[in-house]
């Protein structure tokens, strides 16, 4: 199963800078409180299109991680929409548009993949392959040639973009998802040593940032790839972070329980 990652035109941080909301908002992320982060920043986000697609990017990304909260993520992308004016204010719109459709055909049992593909390709066309924001575009038009189109080459090309693009901009947590999705495609192709690598990178990133919510899928990954007696401990962490967090994400029940 695919993450996500999130972003908005003013680009999220990671709770290491002066603002206290930024730091509360990261805090709450961070640890699956999605709707709890949306929730402070709804005043700012009624008026000012970069709030407005961050909160719509938690919003989104509880869904995939819970299977769950469609109709306040679907309102929160619209809002978005509504307030977006200049190209890349609409095209960070649209990639919110494109993963929640994307989420709602993966996790919510709901075909939306044709919604996703326009969505995230008006993204692509509004946003300059230069812009900061271009590399999560890149991502998830990877997982929507992997996951949907079941086409690994092209999704390794869009996922090496997105790399190029979020080490360029010292995007630490879109980095943590493309090695992770790049290390999936080594494993497909019986690479270990390089999958080895990159679901190592990905842990090692969620532990700097303190993205709990994402360590228990990081840690499964690699328990996948090393051999015992390592990769018991790691599974057994993994399985202790999932039930700390109330079985989220979702879809790692199924992973944890065969293994």
């Amino acid at each position: 199963m695919a993450e996500s990652a999130m972003s908005g035109s003013v680009r999220p941080g990671y709770g290491e800078g002066d603002d206290p909301l930024e730091r509360a908002v990261w805090r709450l992320r961070s640890r699956g409180c999605w709707g709890d982060a949306a929730a402070l920043l709804a005043p700012r986000a009624e008026q000012d299109a970069g709030f407005a697609v961050h909160r719509a990017a938690l919003l989104v990304e509880g869904c995939l991680f819970t299977a769950a909260g469609w109709a306040e993520a679907e309102d929160a992308v619209r809002a978005a929409e509504a307030l977006a004016v200049d190209p890349v204010a609409r095209g960070t719109a649209a990639c919110e548009r494109g993963q929640l459709a994307y989420a709602a055909t993966v996790v919510g049992n709901r075909d939306r993949s044709d919604e996703a593909r326009a969505a995230l390709g008006r993204a692509a066309a509004l946003i300059p392959p230069a812009a900061p924001e271009r590399a999560l575009v890149d991502f998830r038009r990877g997982l929507l040639a992997e996951h949907l189109a079941d086409n690994p080459e092209s999704a390794r090309a869009a996922y090496r973009r997105a790399h190029a693009g979020a080490t360029a901009n010292q995007h630490t947590l879109l980095s943590s998802f493309t090695w992770r999705h790049l290390a999936g495609l080594a494993l497909r192709s019986g690479d270990l040593t390089e999958a080895r690598h990159g679901f190592a990178e990905s842990l090692r990133l969620r532990e700097e940032l303190g993205y709990l919510v994402g360590m228990a899928p990081a840690l499964a990954s690699l328990a996948d790839v090393e051999a015992e007696p390592e990769a018991g401990r790691l599974r057994a962490e993994a399985q202790r972070l999932f039930r700390l967090l109330g079985g989220v994400p979702t879809w790692l029940e199924g992973q944890l329980a065969a293994a």
